[in-house]
């Protein structure tokens, strides 16, 4: 199977319950058809003003049969929630009655049925910039436990399946923090590794990249990189990492073998770390580009439970893959 039909077939067997919050989005509304006609999770709630999604779905000619539709102006579950976001927000000079209208916001909404476990995931995104969605889910949802920023990666599919495990390969982050600090850099280094077991279902081999391999160059971005391989180490030892490690001796054995020599993972890295935000984004084009590879995501990692951001000019394919690819990052 494709990564995408194994995400899929992994989702339908764990029937988790997803969250759209952009409810009268055409292109959101036809992916909760397919993935709730698929069979991709057990139960879905689309967000927004009731009138107005049933206006949508019968201009769209979709049927909201078996889909769920929830009105935060009217739903039974508001001040619950709107409670829960005081308690959040109260050291920031929220009141309570700011709290009852912030709430009816789709997104913040949606980030707390997962919070409160009332869905297990959320995607948005396809008629919100990324800031919107990732405001929602550091407010309410949070990170996990010992995480402080939350980050992103993508799945690369290669046709020439030599690389990572059969042409599948994790690259982060591409998409989030801008300039990580090394504290970051290790987070982003540990948060990838467990994308890479549950989106790829192997054992993460994990280089964190730089221009330099084991002190063949001298310079503060490569001491970055060595020192945010030590804080690894030290949270993760049993973790195969290995760094700072130039891009060949990270994926080619023979270059491996010369530059890394007795590298747990130099040669047959699966899981790439770019050391900054605009070498990762080229990095993922450059593959896609010139190499053929698909590319999957941003996918964010990090966060206490699944959130998922979409582009505003994602299709709809684009949208029931990414669905499927986050609902299995749901844990239990």
């Amino acid at each position: 199977m494709s990564f995408v039909e194994n995400m899929k077939a992994k989702a339908v067997k764990m029937q988790k319950k997803l969250v759209l919050p952009e409810g009268t989005e055409p292109r959101t509304m036809a992916a909760a058809r397919i993935i709730k006609d698929e069979n991709i999770i057990s139960e879905v709630f689309l967000i927004g003003d009731d009138a107005a999604i049933r206006s949508v779905a019968e201009g769209e000619g979709i049927s909201l049969e078996g889909l769920t539709v929830i009105d935060p102006s009217t739903s039974d579950l508001a001040d619950g929630y709107a409670r829960e976001f005081f308690d959040l927000r109260k050291h920031k000079g929220l009141t309570l009655d700011a709290a009852r209208e912030q709430i009816k916001d789709n997104l913040k909404w949606g980030a707390m049925m997962v919070r409160k476990g009332d869905a297990d995931a959320m995607v948005a995104g396809a008629d919100n910039p990324t800031g919107k969605v990732l405001v929602a889910g550091f407010t309410i949802i949070k990170t996990a436990p010992g995480v402080t920023s939350a980050s992103s990666c993508f799945v690369m599919d290669f046709p020439d399946k030599k690389w990572g495990k059969d042409g599948l390969m994790i690259f982060s982050d591409c998409a989030t923090i801008p300039d990580p600090t090394v504290e970051q850099l290790a987070e982003i280094t540990l948060q990838s590794s467990v994308s890479c077991q549950t989106f790829l279902q192997t054992e993460p081999l994990t280089a964190m990249l730089s221009f330099s391999t084991k002190g063949s160059a001298s310079h503060p971005n490569v001491d970055k990189v060595t020192e945010a391989l030590k804080l690894v180490i030290k949270k993760a030892p049993d973790l195969k990492v290995d760094g700072e490690m130039q891009l060949d001796a990270a994926i080619v054995e023979s270059v491996g073998a010369k530059k890394a020599p007795g590298s747990p993972v130099a040669g047959k890295a699966n899981t790439l770390i770019f050391p900054d935000l605009q070498s990762g984004n080229i990095g993922y084009k450059l593959a896609q580009r010139f190499g053929n590879a698909g590319a999957y995501g941003p996918f964010l990692q990090g966060f206490a439970k699944p959130i998922s951001d979409l582009s505003r000019g994602c299709s709809v394919e684009d949208i029931v893959n990414t669905i499927a690819v986050t609902m299995t990052q749901v844990e239990g």
